[in-house]
């Protein structure tokens, strides 16, 4: 083992036939420190084991450099692999925050989208919602202006006589009311004529045809018959009140066969013949045996009585309500089976039962159907009334544009 301390072998000194330069001298010293340095550095790094002295000679400072030259490429290249190593694990975790910060960008990103298209729907529908009110809004305001100057004109471009044909104009619409709804001919007569008079008293020839239309109506009107309901009602309600009071009929029994009778004659001659037709007669008559072909039809029951009654009424009350709803038909067929009933169940030979049927007979015939005509008086007066106002809108409307 060698200690550093202890100075290094000496090399031999190789003279020069000029020891004595001082170039010689300075090389020799430079040599020395260069065998000491590669020594100390032998020394450093090579295990402590006793090795024999070895001669040292101008090639150890070039082994020294190329193990310090390999330590150092190995160093480098672990050195360079680990970097690059741990570069590619950074590398990693960058591409791995990088698509999770993409995820989050496109997340975010439709998310802007859904609510700027619901902001974008939302906003839509509140202008639509806007311009519907504002649409209105000015709808309402112009008909309110129309309302005003068709108000304007009516002041301003009224005749003095324009309200006997506003009056007409009502009355016909009363009288077809009165016509269509309650089915009174007779009010509704009285109705047209007065709007003719009305138009009468305005005195404008350019008014004939509308009288003639009046005119027409009046005529259709009054050659309508007249058809009393109240009057037949009442008659029907008092029919129903007589139907318990009516008698019924009794057990029908066949007519009976009579015998031959023998005549007594008027000669006095003949007085024991004629007495002895009398004895006899007597004598038939003393027990009398009466022979009927045919069967005897029974009597009802006190409780077919009783529906019998009821089923009267009630076809009464059919008869009634047709009246009213103008179905001739059933009015007809109601009556009829009442007096087929009256007929076969009741005393046919009683005076209430014959005044009974007899007034069944005449409500049978009445006619309760009622053609009602088109009053044509109704669209010219219309027309008539609509045309003025249009005449007296007309100026006021060009001022206003104006």
């Amino acid at each position: 083992m060698t200690d550093n301390n202890q100075p290094s072998p000496q090399k031999p000194q190789q003279t020069s036939p000029q020891s004595g330069d001082p170039v010689d001298k300075s090389d020799q010293a430079k040599t020395k420190q260069t065998e000491r340095k590669a020594d100390s550095t032998s020394h450093a790094n090579s295990p402590k084991t006793v090795n024999p002295p070895t001669t040292t000679s101008v090639s150890s400072p070039v082994s020294g450099g190329s193990k310090l030259a390999s330590i150092a490429i190995v160093l480098t290249v672990l050195f360079s692999g680990g970097l690059t190593l741990h570069m590619q694990q950074q590398r990693a975790d960058h591409q791995a925050q990088i698509g999770a910060l993409r995820a989050e960008l496109n997340q975010a990103r439709s998310t802007i989208n859904t609510q700027l298209g619901e902001a974008k729907e939302q906003a839509i529908t509140a202008t639509r919602d806007i311009a519907t009110q504002a649409e209105l809004l000015l709808n309402q305001q112009k008909q309110s202006v129309d309302s005003l100057h068709l108000a304007l004109a009516e002041i301003q471009g009224r005749r003095p006589n324009d309200w006997l044909l506003a009056e007409a104009d009502y009355l016909v619409k009363l009288a077809g009311r009165k016509l269509y709804l309650e089915r009174d001919i007779e009010t509704a007569t009285q109705l047209v004529q007065e709007a003719d008079l009305r138009v009468a008293e305005l005195n404008d020839p350019s008014l004939t045809s509308l009288r003639r239309a009046l005119r027409h109506d009046i005529a259709q009107l009054q050659a309508m018959p007249l058809i009393d309901r109240d009057g037949l009602v009442l008659r029907l309600m008092s029919l129903q009140q007589r139907i318990d009071q009516l008698p019924l009929a009794n057990a029908l029994l066949p007519e009976e066969t009579q015998p031959s009778q023998p005549t007594v004659s008027e000669d006095i001659a003949d007085w024991k013949t004629n007495l002895r037709t009398s004895l006899q007669a007597f004598a038939d008559n003393f027990i009398t045996f009466r022979v009927r072909d045919g069967q005897a039809i029974p009597l009802l029951s006190p409780q077919q009585h009783l529906y019998l009654r009821e089923n009267l009424k009630a076809k009464l009350d059919t008869a009634i309500q047709a009246i009213y709803s103008e179905q001739q038909e059933i009015y007809t067929l109601s009556l009829n089976m009442a007096l087929e009933w009256s007929n076969d169940y009741f005393n046919r030979y009683d005076q209430q039962v014959k005044a009974f049927t007899h007034s069944l007979e005449q409500l049978a015939e009445q006619h309760i159907q009622l053609d009602t005509p088109q009053l044509t008086a109704q669209q010219p007066l219309a027309d008539v009334i609509r045309e003025r106002l249009r005449r007296s809108v007309a100026p006021i409307m060009t001022e206003g544009q104006q």
